[in-house]
């Protein structure tokens, strides 16, 4: 058969889909590397990732600033939601280290015994510390920049910050478990792909979806209620607490178990 006046080829090895059983084992390879990493290298990639993440929340303020008086609540939503990627496109693919993405990852070895519990959670403290410190820094810069020039507003944070944090904690716990799931899923659906244009649609798809059902993720959360607290006096410390906690553990849970360990059971139970 002919396309285009030339011979179909046919399909080589780089194009067909992986089995799960490469995914996998691609997967635990990555997590072996960042077990590897030295705890400085580590830790900057992770605070790199905190700052990178931060680009989500100043473009969904400046988005807000521009238009929120002009649009209705849901369309507003919606439009907010599909600026939600772009950190996250930043941190993935410039291969950063993402603390939701590393409840999955970094638990397989552990599963696969090549791991130890203490070394894991050294990771996921290293990761995540890097990742919140990070996250307070860019924080602080769009805090001051943003009003001051004028692409953000005060009240833009506030928003941002409210929607998250008036809920009862097994609401926020909850909603960050299905996040979490998300993210974990994303760990697993980038490795599979191919294609670095892949990847980005499946970055864009999967988080788009967190935005729009307004799901709690730990780190870009942190970043939203922690403005929203240094901006406006109706913020506590106690309410960014409230969510941080509960945040964090519904992410962790959430790709722990309904990713790694469920596609990690699946897998060896298929050999």
């Amino acid at each position: 058969m002919k396309l285009f006046g030339k011979q179909a080829e046919p399909e080589s090895g780089h194009d067909k889909p992986k089995e799960v059983k490469q995914i996998l084992e691609e997967q635990i390879d990555a997590s072996l590397k960042e077990f590897n990493r030295s705890t400085t290298g580590l830790f900057m990639s992770a605070f790199t990732a905190g700052l990178e993440i931060g680009f989500s929340i100043l473009l969904m303020g400046t988005i807000f600033t521009m238009f929120g008086s002009e649009m209705d609540p849901t369309t507003l939503k919606l439009v907010l939601a599909m600026c939600y990627p772009l950190g996250f496109i930043f941190v993935i693919i410039g291969r950063s280290e993402l603390f939701t993405e590393h409840t999955a990852l970094a638990i397989l070895p552990v599963l696969d015994g090549s791991v130890s519990l203490k070394n894991f959670f050294t990771l996921w403290g290293l990761v995540y510390s890097g990742n919140l410190l990070g996250g307070f820094l860019f924080g602080l810069l769009i805090s001051k920049i943003g009003p001051a020039v004028g692409f953000i507003h005060q009240n833009a944070f506030y928003h941002l910050a409210h929607e998250l944090i008036e809920y009862r904690w097994d609401v926020i716990l909850l909603s960050a478990l299905l996040a979490g799931w998300m993210m974990g899923l994303l760990g697993w659906l980038v490795t599979s792909a191919q294609e670095t244009i892949s990847r980005i649609l499946l970055i864009a798809m999967v988080t788009t979806i967190i935005g729009v059902a307004g799901l709690h993720h730990c780190i870009v959360g942190s970043i939203e209620v922690f403005t929203g607290m240094i901006t406006s006096s109706e913020i506590t410390y106690l309410d960014y607490l409230h969510f941080q906690f509960w945040a964090t553990v519904g992410n962790a849970i959430g790709g722990c178990v309904f990713v790694a360990i469920l596609k990690f059971s699946h897998v060896r139970l298929k050999k």
